[in-house]
């Protein structure tokens, strides 16, 4: 059987080729497409348990994964099996024009598998970017959105959230509707330009902190807020939504607001959703990895996986708002040389008194050394060894945090419930 190149190379050429010799599976069923710096997985995550509690058959396509590599494609909330994710793989290799990278290749295999199973709504997240990812083949969605921008893979998508923004907003589409998160002035406007330029509508966006809902130049604004018992309460436009979330952190309230303004905005023959189920969805949906805890020998472990500043600053906010020391604390981080591991740190480090250093698989690492001479820490070879150290460190009542790269809480996670992991593709 070929096999798919590693490393990564943004076009659409070869997915349109490899589609049209495939049948073009993404044309036989319904998507919401989703992008975003953070927060794209889990608003994916949200979408699809709306959906599926709603009764739709469902599918949800999503990357990285943490351990296996089938969890990329799941079908009613649950990984394809090996089996499945092999045929699929099977048949688009077959057809594969040359140069197809990994990423395609399990693009293209989550639309074949999704075409298979014969789902009725399926949810697509961004790889990189928008605008010449992989995932974006598809011609009228329904309904897409952006999650919030800020500065991540600049080499590829601009140093400015303005350039960033404009390449999400390749996700755009006539008549579609459009939801953005509590994006920035200059992300904002960057987006709001693409989207009329189009002819996107209706659009939607979070209200920003302080700021009215409002209806102005074609553009809603809504409020998400959290309230006093726990809940969440999103405002819609005509619609009011109050529920516990599923998923922990106060960021999650702005993702939660995303999925569900696509929801409301978007009422087709075959895709409608009554209200209560919208809070439903929201309150039954789960992310591994996402603020997720664990407890291992009685003692509690936080994995997240933010792994850049934006994401490690929403990590530190749900941290202190648990009203931990930083005696109370031990943290595990490790990142990828490429990433901005130093403004990460800079916010995580002082979390904790107690450090422990790993280097993630992958591509490169940042040294355990580099991290230690940053804020002092110890370091460990590997994420198996990273997590043994810091549960020793840690006492009954201390939190062991693990946070840094989606490599690196993919193998801790593993290592904790005691699940076999597939090799780390290193791209």
């Amino acid at each position: 059987m070929r096999r798919a190149g590693r490393g990564m190379s943004l076009g659409l050429d070869r997915m349109h080729a490899a589609l049209a010799a495939l049948g073009n599976p993404e044309k036989k069923r319904r998507f919401f497409h989703v992008t975003g710096t953070n927060g794209k997985g889990s608003t994916s995550a949200m979408l699809e348990s709306i959906a599926r509690q709603a009764g739709f058959r469902t599918g949800l396509y999503t990357s990285p994964h943490l351990c296996r590599f089938a969890e990329r494609i799941r079908v009613n909330g649950d990984p394809v099996g090996d089996d499945v994710l092999a045929d699929a793989l099977e048949r688009v290799l077959a057809v594969a024009p040359e140069g197809l990278t990994f990423f395609e290749a399990m693009t293209l295999a989550a639309f074949v598998a999704f075409d298979a199973a014969d789902i009725e709504v399926g949810v697509i997240e961004v790889g990189i970017g928008g605008r010449l990812d992989a995932t974006n083949v598809l011609e009228r969605p329904l309904g897409t959105a952006i999650t919030s921008v800020a500065l991540d893979h600049t080499a590829l998508l601009g140093d400015t959230h303005a350039a960033i923004a404009r390449d999400k907003a390749g996700l755009f589409r006539r008549d579609v509707p459009v939801v953005l998160g509590p994006l920035d002035d200059e992300a904002l406007a960057a987006a709001l330009e693409v989207a009329k330029d189009v002819g996107a509508r209706p659009i939607l966006r979070v209200a920003r902190p302080g700021e009215a809902p409002s209806h102005a130049g074609g553009v809603f604004v809504f409020e998400a807020r959290a309230l006093s018992d726990g809940r969440a309460r999103i405002d819609l436009p005509g619609l009011c939504v109050e529920t516990h979330l599923g998923l922990a952190g106060a960021h999650q309230i702005a993702n939660a607001a995303v999925a569900a303004a696509l929801v409301a905005s978007t009422s087709t023959p075959t895709f409608k959703v009554l209200p209560g189920l919208i809070s439903r969805g929201l309150a039954a949906a789960r992310w591994p990895g996402r603020l997720e805890r664990i407890d291992k020998d009685g003692k509690a472990v936080l994995l997240d996986c933010a792994h850049n500043p934006h994401g490690a600053a929403a990590l530190a906010e749900h941290v202190r708002s648990l009203g931990l020391s930083p005696d109370r604390v031990v943290l595990v981080f490790g990142a990828l040389a490429d990433k901005a591991w130093m403004g990460m740190l800079d916010v995580l480090g002082p979390l904790a008194d107690r450090r422990v250093y790993a280097e993630p698989k992958g591509r490169a690492p940042v040294k355990a050394s580099e991290l230690a001479a940053r804020f002092p820490g110890l370091p460990a070879p590997e994420g198996r060894e990273a997590i043994a150290r810091a549960l020793a460190m840690a006492g009954p009542s201390d939190l062991v945090v693990v946070a840094g790269s989606i490599y690196l809480v993919g193998e801790v996670r593993g290592e904790l419930l005691g699940l076999a992991c597939d090799p780390v593709v290193a791209l």
